[in-house]
C-alpha cells in the first residue's frame, strides 16, 4: 500500500481545522497539530489537543510569527493544510505569508492547501465590500504561493451546512425556523447553492493531498444532490414538516441596504449571502479541466451526507 504524506495541519482546533485533524487520521496519515503557545489558557483547546493526541496525532508547538518553529516543523512533513479563521479577520489569512515563506525555506512539502474552502477567490474579483476583502487576502496568498513554485491545491467547498442549512440561509440564525417565523428569500431564491456538511468538507479536502490529479489545481467540492437553490431547500424543510412557511422576497439591493444596521462582521456575512444567493457566485460551469476539478469526477464512490438527511435531524 502506497504510503500516506505526513501531514502538518495549521489551524488544527479551529472551526474546520478540528474536522480535518480527525479526517487526516481516519484517512490514515500520520498527522501533526501545529498549536501556539497560548492555547495553554483555553482549556477546550487543551482538551481537543489531547484528544487529537489520543488518537494518534502528534502535538508541535509553534506560531507563524516564529520562524524557527515553523521551520522545525515543516520539516517533519510531506503536506500542510491551512484551516486559519478567514471572515473579518485579515490578519490571520495574511499571517500565512510567513508560512509560505517557511516552506519555500525548507523546500521539501509536497503540497500546500491554504485556508480557501469558500467561495473561489480567484472568481471574486468583482465582490461587494466589505465582503471583498477576505478574497483579497486570499489572492495575495495564492500569489505568493505560486511566485514561489510551491506545489499546492486550492478548495473550494462552498457553503458549510451548520452555518445555512439549519435556519434555511437566514442571516445569523443557525436554527430551523418555528411555526410562526419569518423566512427571507434573497432574490427570487432560484440561485443554485451548493450546501455542504462540514465532516464531507474535510474528508474530501484531505482526500485531495496525495492525489497526484489535484497537483496545482482548484478542486470545487459540489456533491450533485447538494446544488439546490434556497427554495429548493425551503421546500424540503416544508416537506419534512408538513407546515408552509412565511415568505418573504428581498431584492438583492434591499438585502445591501440592511448593512448600514450592523457592524463590519455582520455587513460581511450580508454581502456574502448577498454574492451567494441574489448573484449566484457559486454555480458555474467548470470549463477549464486543465485546471479546475469537482469532486464528483474525483471521488464518485465518497457517500456524502444530502442536505435532505442533514435537515431531517433537526424535525
Amino acid at each position: 500500500m502506497e504510503q500516506k504524506s505526513r501531514v502538518l495541519i495549521v489551524g488544527g482546533t479551529g472551526y474546520l481545522g478540528r474536522r480535518l485533524v480527525l479526517a487526516s487520521l481516519a484517512l490514515g496519515h500520520p498527522t501533526f497539530v501545529l498549536y501556539r503557545p497560548e492555547v495553554a489558557s483555553d482549556p477546550d483547546k487543551v482538551q481537543m489537543l489531547f484528544g487529537f493526541k489520543a488518537k494518534g496525532a502528534t502535538l508541535l508547538k509553534g506560531s507563524l510569527s516564529d520562524r524557527g518553529s515553523l521551520v522545525s516543523a515543516l520539516k517533519q512533513v510531506d503536506a500542510v493544510v491551512s484551516a486559519l479563521a478567514g471572515n473579518h479577520l485579515r490578519l490571520a489569512i495574511l499571517e500565512q505569508l510567513n508560512l509560505v515563506q517557511a516552506i519555500k525555506q525548507v523546500g521539501t512539502i509536497k503540497r500546500f492547501l491554504p485556508s480557501e474552502f469558500g467561495m473561489d477567490a480567484g472568481r471574486m474579483e468583482h465582490a461587494v465590500p466589505p465582503g471583498d476583502q477576505i478574497f483579497a487576502d486570499k489572492r495575495v496568498i495564492r500569489r505568493a504561493v505560486e511566485e514561489a513554485n510551491i506545489p499546492h491545491t486550492y478548495v473550494s467547498a462552498n457553503c458549510f451546512a451548520a452555518y445555512f442549512l439549519p435556519g434555511l440561509a437566514q442571516i445569523g440564525r443557525f436554527m430551523p425556523p418555528s411555526d410562526d417565523d419569518r423566512v427571507f428569500i434573497y432574490g427570487h431564491g432560484d440561485k443554485k447553492c451548493i450546501w455542504v456538511d462540514e465532516e464531507d468538507v474535510a474528508t474530501y479536502v484531505m482526500r485531495t493531498v496525495d492525489d497526484p490529479r489535484t497537483l496545482n489545481k482548484t478542486v470545487y467540492i459540489r456533491p450533485p444532490a447538494n446544488i439546490l437553490s434556497q427554495m429548493e431547500v425551503v421546500n424540503i424543510w416544508e416537506k419534512l414538516t408538513g407546515k408552509e412557511l412565511r415568505k418573504t422576497f428581498l431584492t438583492g439591493e434591499q438585502l445591501l441596504a440592511l448593512m448600514d444596521k450592523y457592524e463590519v462582521p455582520h455587513q460581511i456575512g450580508i454581502a456574502h449571502v448577498y454574492q451567494i444567493f441574489c448573484v449566484g457566485d457559486l454555480y458555474f460551469p467548470l470549463d477549464r479541466p486543465d485546471d479546475q476539478l469537482d469532486t464528483r469526477d474525483l471521488y464518485p464512490e465518497h457517500k456524502y451526507v444530502t442536505v435532505e438527511e442533514y435537515l431531517k435531524r433537526f424535525v
